[in-house]
């Protein structure tokens, strides 16, 4: 009957340390993804009226960045119709 209890204990235990791990990883991923968007608008801040760093710098970073330059042409593009964008996101046909 003890080794039961501590089954169910245990067992418990290792339900509720998956859970933490997987919302602190989510959590983790969202920061991760807030700081690239915060990176991305130091560096390419001119496309939205920011001060932007020394051209050198932005040139260099340019082909590592190309996957942000993509992401905020495409944001530009929907700016003018957020209703359009939040029906992307929902994927409502």
């Amino acid at each position: 009957m003890l080794r039961a209890a501590w089954k169910k204990i245990r067992r418990f235990w290792q339900v509720a340390d998956a859970v933490g791990r997987g919302r602190a990883v989510d959590v983790l991923e969202h920061e991760t993804e807030e700081l690239e968007n915060i990176f991305a608008l130091m560096v390419l801040g001119s496309f939205v009226g920011l001060p932007s760093p020394p051209i050198q710098i932005t040139m260099d970073l340019m082909p590592h960045m190309e996957r942000d330059l993509h992401l905020m042409l495409e944001k530009v593009s929907t700016a003018h119709d957020p209703l359009g964008d939040l029906f992307s996101v929902l994927s409502i046909d």
